[in-house]
Formats: structure tokens, sequence, C-alpha cells
């Protein structure tokens, strides 16, 4: 029996339906799961025409790689594609339980290790410790530098970020249940409503999840319907990805400050968020309260991981002042899978638990 079953081999399952042959990792926690093979071709000619087709004819995919049995409601994922930009060395579409997301700082960490790993990008010359890996995210052109030796990944990675801004500084929305209220809403690839939890009364590092999933849920949906998101590049970034509930540590500190992301259907990022430390970076560089190469600790109140970020260099996004921002994070294999799918099951297309 024991010598039968140590030969890996495919269960039963659909002929019609190739197996999706998976690698999964997690960054701080938050997991993700990269498509090796098995997704049918995503077309476009450009990687935002890409998001938009697999949201329309592929979403069954989406669904089969996220969903229960096959995953959970928290879980993200990463397809990756041709890109039409001559420096990136590979495109990527990212995954979560309502849909697509822009950007994914956590992905954009574990990619880097992936790619470099995986040979995606050439192999780095003897000596090398540090690797260049360039990703196509939807938001635009992310670099990762991945520590390596011996030509594999090691250690920590790092990103530089697409141009990060300030949309709205101390905007006010009626929250319900809680009245007027505070917020900023910045960008990181993504749009965040940032806010600090202790103006709903709660503790960010001692309240349950479940009370602050529900808060920032709120608070989405109020910002959601009292403002217009838009960027000033592109229609397809022009959307609130979720909510940051923070301690309110803005002013910059060698301490850890601690926040907690939801996103899209009340996802909870494990970790602190890359594209969020990107977003709040963004907004306190605006505020006037951290200098370029000022260094400051997030923390992940779900798990207590940690990220590093810092601005490098100002930028330009459209007419908004911005700033290119670096996170550091280190990810890390979980591994690897065949997901198959029987053509009776009637729960192939996975499901979610409300």
């Amino acid at each position: 029996m024991e010598s039968a079953l140590a030969v890996p081999r495919l269960p039963p399952h659909d002929p019609r339906t190739p197996a999706l042959s998976v690698v999964d990792m997690h960054t701080g926690g938050e997991p993700l799961r990269i498509v090796l093979a098995g997704c049918p071709e995503v077309e476009g000619p450009t990687l935002l025409a890409k998001r938009r087709y697999i949201r329309q004819h592929l979403d069954y995919v989406r669904r089969r790689l996220m969903f229960e049995p096959r995953g959970h409601r928290d879980m993200y994922g990463a397809v990756l594609v041709q890109s039409e930009l001559p420096d990136a060395h590979l495109g990527v579409l990212f995954l979560h339980n309502e849909g697509y997301s822009s950007m994914c700082g956590h992905a954009v960490l574990a990619l880097g290790r992936f790619a470099l790993d995986f040979g995606l990008v050439p192999a780095p010359a003897a000596g090398t410790c540090e690797a260049r890996v360039n990703i196509h995210c939807p938001c635009g052109l992310v670099t990762a530098f991945v520590e390596c030796k011996g030509g594999r990944s090691c250690g920590p990675v790092r990103f530089h970020s697409v141009p990060a801004f300030v949309l709205a500084s101390d905007l006010m929305v009626d929250v319900p249940g809680h009245g007027k209220v505070v917020v900023d809403i910045a960008y990181g690839g993504a749009f965040y409503a940032l806010v600090s939890a202790e103006k709903f009364g709660l503790d960010i590092c001692s309240a349950k999840t479940r009370d602050l999933v529900n808060t920032a849920s709120v608070v989405t949906e109020a910002v959601k319907a009292q403002f217009k998101i838009t960027h000033p590049d592109n229609e397809d970034l022009s959307f609130l990805y979720g909510t940051i509930l923070t301690d309110g540590k803005d002013a910059y500190s060698e301490e850890p400050t601690t926040n907690i992301c939801v996103f899209a259907d009340e996802q909870v990022d494990r970790s602190p968020t890359g594209s969020g430390v990107t977003a709040r970076i963004a907004l306190q560089y605006h505020k006037g309260l951290l200098k370029l190469n000022q260094t400051r600790i997030f923390k992940s109140s779900a798990t207590g991981s940690v990220f590093t970020g810092k601005a490098v260099r100002e930028a330009k996004c459209g007419d908004f002042k911005a700033v290119i921002v670096e996170v550091s994070g280190q990810a890390h294999y979980t591994g690897a899978a065949s997901l198959t799918v029987e053509d009776d099951d009637p729960l192939k297309d996975g499901f979610l638990l409300k």
C-alpha cells in the first residue's frame, strides 16, 4: 500500500477539465495560491484587458481556486500571464473571494521568490546577493528585489511600488451607527479608506476580529456611497478595495504601528498588507509625519507578522503628488498540489459560507 501511494497520481476527474497545478505560499500569514498550469488562456492585448477577460469568461477558475472545498473565503491567488511591457519578467492577475484586485503587496513579495526559484527570470550572476524581478501588476510595473544565494531565493524580499498618493485627506463620512467620522483615502496600487479603530471604540490589538471586520465593512460601504473614487490614469483602477483600521499611530516612531485590512467581500488580510503599507506611507508622507527613507514597522493585528515600509522618492500620478514606497517582508513556501474537478460534483465551482 505504501509503495502504491508513493507514486503521485491524479484522482478521477473530468478529462475535459485540466487539473489546476498550483504552488501555495504565504507572506506574513496571508496565503497565495499561484497557478502553474491548467488555466485556460487569458486573452487580451494588455494586462488590464486580460483582467477584464478573465472576469467575464473564466471566473469559474477563480471560484474553483479560491472557494471551498479547495480553498476558503480568505484564500488569495495569482494567475501568471504574458505582459505587454518589454521590461516585465511576468504579468500577474490577482484573485480573491470577490473578484480581481489591482495590486497585492504580499503576493508581489511571494512572487519575487517564486519567479527566481522557478526560472522565470534570468539566473543571477555568480556572487549576486539580490535578484531583480519586474512584475507587471494591473496597477502598473512593480519591481521586487529578492535576496539570493547560489541562484536561489533566501531571506526577505522588498519591492518598489507604483506612485502612491492621497486621494482625499480628512474626509467627513456619515458611517451608519457611528455618525460623522473623519477618514483618509489613499492609493498604494489599490484605494483604501484609512481610519483609527479608536474612533469606533475598538482597540486594534485586542478587539475581536469579527468586530473589526464589521466596522471596516460599514466604513467601506459608507465611503463607496458618499465619495467617488477616481484614478487619474485609468478607470479600471477607480474603485475602493477596502478599509484599513489602524492604531492611529501615524507620526514617525521606531515602534511598530498596527493595522488590519478588510477588503473585497469581508476578506481579512493576515499580513500587514503590502499595498496597505504603501498607502499608509503615502498618507504619512503627505501629512508631513514622515520623511523620505525613514523606515516604519507595520504589524498585523491578526497574526503579529510585520512588514517594513519607507518612502524612497517623490513621484507624480496625474496631478497628484506621490511617492514610490519600498515594502519589505518574508514569504514562505507551504506546498504544491493538483486541484481536480469531477464533472458530476454539484460543488465543482466552489461555495462560500456567509
